[in-house]
């Protein structure tokens, strides 16, 4: 394995989009969402080291979770969890975990990889990543994964691509388009000329100080040292405030059966369906006239139901939830009014 590629795992999310199975004190990242005995981020891990060395891989937490991380994955050193003080996005952590890798090798080219993805092709993935790396190494462009896509999904981000100025599998970068309506969606996938935006990335460490430097001039500061001020940083993506600015990004055009399990929907579209083209998640049921649904209880409770269509039914330890798989906004509000009215305990 090149000594010079590392890994940042972003695990530092809340995953409010996932309540009630998610909860603050235990997010989506440290649990087993497919009942393999493995946790999402114990998986990621699993898939990273298969090609950069477990010494290489970092993990970006939120302080909270430095125990959970721990325990998870307890073969690494204590130095490899880099822990953000304040949530502020994902620019601001980046930020710093690059600076503290570069301090270790002024020579890395990083891969940038969600805790919360699922990875159909893991020897696929390896590959293409392992191309991105060698690619990033030397071009000193800014790569973001591109997956083809197989559907008109509402829910993903979309990359135009410049065929103009392509390099093999990397195209330049002709605009980001977030999360479209459907008729939008379906003209992108029917263009060719559109991938879904995987959130990952990969660079050299320089190249990316560098972007850092030229675009959040007044952040830098604050992360390269000891002792960061995430307080004193913005709430900002790292789509936001450098991808969507630089002039040297580039896509890499993958198709590794990627899904990114950012909520129940996307969920729902990643996993195995019965006839009537529900999902039911390590849970007891009975489902009469059923379809569309997704059921997640825990292993000592049963769920009957009659008469569903494309409805989300969750309980984790003192929360039931019912309500439509499809809108996310209104699981957002769900917690929002959740907090407001009953505090932490339910959140």
């Amino acid at each position: 394995m090149n000594e010079n590629y590392y890994c940042i795992i972003m695990a530092g999310g809340m995953g409010r989009r996932f309540w009630p199975y998610s909860r603050k004190q235990l997010p989506k990242q440290f649990l087993d969402f497919f009942g393999t005995g493995e946790t999402l981020l114990r998986t990621t891990f699993d898939r990273c080291k298969g090609m950069i060395k477990p010494e290489n891989i970092y993990i970006s937490t939120f302080i909270d979770y430095k125990d959970l991380v721990k325990n998870i994955i307890p073969e690494i050193d204590e130095k490899q969890i880099i822990l953000e003080e304040e949530r502020r996005n994902t620019a601001p952590s980046l930020a710093y975990a690059s600076h503290v890798i570069q301090k270790t090798n002024p020579d890395a080219t990083i891969v940038v990889v969600p805790s919360d993805q699922l990875i159909l092709n893991i020897d696929k993935f390896r590959s293409s990543i392992l191309k991105g790396l060698d690619f990033a190494s030397t071009s000193r462009k800014l790569i973001n994964i591109g997956i083809k896509p197989t559907r008109p999904e509402t829910g993903y981000g979309y990359i135009q691509i410049d065929e103009d100025e392509r390099e093999g599998d990397f195209c330049k970068v002709k605009t980001f388009i977030e999360k479209p309506a459907l008729e939008f969606a379906e003209v992108f996938v029917n263009s060719n000329e559109f991938y879904w935006n995987s959130g990952i990335f990969i660079w050299h460490v320089v190249t990316i100080m560098n972007a850092f430097h030229e675009n959040m001039t007044e952040v830098c500061p604050k992360l390269e040292c000891d002792a960061p001020d995430f307080s004193a940083c913005p709430n900002i993506s790292i789509d936001y405030s450098i991808m969507e600015k630089a002039d040297n990004v580039y896509v890499q055009l993958c198709d590794f059966g990627w899904a990114d399990i950012g909520t129940w929907q996307s969920l729902y579209e990643a996993s195995p369906k019965d006839i009537n083209k529900n999902v039911i998640l390590n849970s007891n049921s009975l489902l009469y006239e059923c379809n569309e649904n997704i059921i997640l209880m825990p292993k000592n409770k049963l769920v009957v139901a009659e008469g569903l269509k494309g409805y989300l039914i969750a309980e984790h330890d003192n929360v039931l939830l019912i309500c439509k798989k499809d809108d996310q906004n209104t699981i957002r509000r769900f917690v929002n009014d959740v907090e407001m009215k009953f505090g932490e305990d339910f959140v």
